[in-house]
């Protein structure tokens, strides 16, 4: 069987996927590694290499004349290295998924935990010129293939944007369609929320990163996250998670008590539950049963314990996910009057779990993540 030729790159930027595939621009400074991955997708039946350039300025030109859907990129290269480059090839890419495809990207490693907080949607450790192949190329088309989203399969995003004259630094938020209320809902009567607590997966970093950028120096509310990641990656994501919102963060040991103005990460192997302490407030346990999700840690019994402890007194985030991991939970949210956010498909790398949360109908409002962060910080509901 003849193999495909990537199709020239027309300057007309061409729709994506116009041949049925979706397109792949490889950014990699080895002659080897280009030709070798570049066999490697055109071998499936799903993706093709429409280029493969060697520098992040090649990159650029290219995609100032041609579409692609993802980008593959090496860290480590001559001249603009692919950290430095990758949010000026995520705004040239104009809704392309960024893949980082490097030999410092091993699990744990800080370039990868930064690479993810600055846009990246996923990244994979490339091994020896001799091991381009085999486990390699299937884990490589593996991940490009999870990152595929089918949005005539999703349900239609609602983003409650500002009225165009109001001068309000957040959104008036109209309340999404949803269910009738249960009747164990009840309303805080001051809107007030006493924890924020975040779930977030594929692509999460960064929108963390765009959610603490709007936070002020004294917000103080304690904020909970569940990040799918490896536990190799912990130490380095509550690191990068510290410096992003200027306040101490720490990855959950069991029994860590809650306490205002921290930020409490779950680890990468263990689920956090939320267990009040009577009148001395809460603190939280490690578990390691299966989840329903499959997740571990999974959003879900985070939120879902959150939610028997603060009741209506919490505000609970879904960010860009694969899977529905926290759509139950954020259903125990919502029947026990707490309030629920979920990140807008626009600004998503993977719409799957916010999406899953909005199709549900037990989202209070769908935003963007610099939009949800400057509602956090108001301490009241959309």
């Amino acid at each position: 069987m003849a193999s495909r030729s990537p199709p020239v790159p027309r300057p007309d930027r061409a729709g994506p996927q116009a041949d049925g595939f979706a397109r792949v621009l490889i950014v990699d400074d080895s002659v080897v590694a280009r030709a070798v991955i570049a066999r490697l997708i055109d071998a499936s039946d799903r993706f093709s290499v429409v280029g493969a350039v060697g520098t992040a300025q090649a990159a650029l030109e290219f995609l100032g004349r041609a579409t692609v859907e993802f980008i593959l990129l090496d860290i480590e290269m001559p001249g603009v290295d692919g950290l430095t480059a990758l949010p000026d090839l995520i705004a040239a890419g104009q809704g392309a998924k960024v893949l980082i495809v490097s030999s410092s990207a091993d699990d744990g490693a800080a370039a990868s935990v930064q690479a993810l907080a600055l846009g990246a949607a996923e990244t994979l450790i490339k091994p020896s010129a001799g091991a381009l192949s085999g486990r390699f190329g299937a884990a490589l088309v593996g991940k490009l293939e999870r990152l595929c989203e089918h949005p005539a399969l999703m349900p239609p995003a609602i983003v409650v944007r500002p009225p165009a004259a109001a001068p309000a630094p957040v959104p008036s938020a109209q309340p999404m369609p949803r269910p009738a209320p249960t009747t164990h809902r009840t309303r805080a009567a001051s809107d007030d929320y006493d924890i924020v607590a975040i779930g977030a997966s594929t692509g999460g970093i960064h929108a963390l990163s765009q959610v603490f950028r709007e936070l002020p120096v004294g917000f103080r509310l304690p904020i909970v996250i569940t990040q799918h990641l490896p536990a190799s990656f912990m130490p380095y994501f509550a690191a990068q998670i510290a410096l992003l919102a200027g306040r101490p963060c720490d990855v959950a040991t069991d029994r860590l008590r809650v306490r205002p103005g921290r930020i409490i990460v779950a680890p990468g192997d263990a689920h956090l539950k939320c267990v009040a302490l009577g009148e001395d407030g809460a603190a939280f346990r490690l578990t390691h049963e299966l989840a329903a999700s499959g997740c571990m840690p999974s959003v879900d019994p985070m939120l879902a314990s959150i939610a028997e402890v603060y009741g209506a007194r919490m505000i609970a985030i879904i960010l860009s996910g694969m899977g529905r991991d926290g759509a139950e939970g954020a259903r125990r949210v919502r029947d026990r009057g707490g309030c629920v956010i979920a990140q807008d498909q626009k600004s998503s790398v993977v719409w799957g779990m916010p999406g899953a949360v909005a199709a549900a109908g037990v989202a209070d409002a769908v935003l963007p993540p610099d939009a949800i962060g400057r509602l956090i910080a108001t301490r009241r509901r959309p």
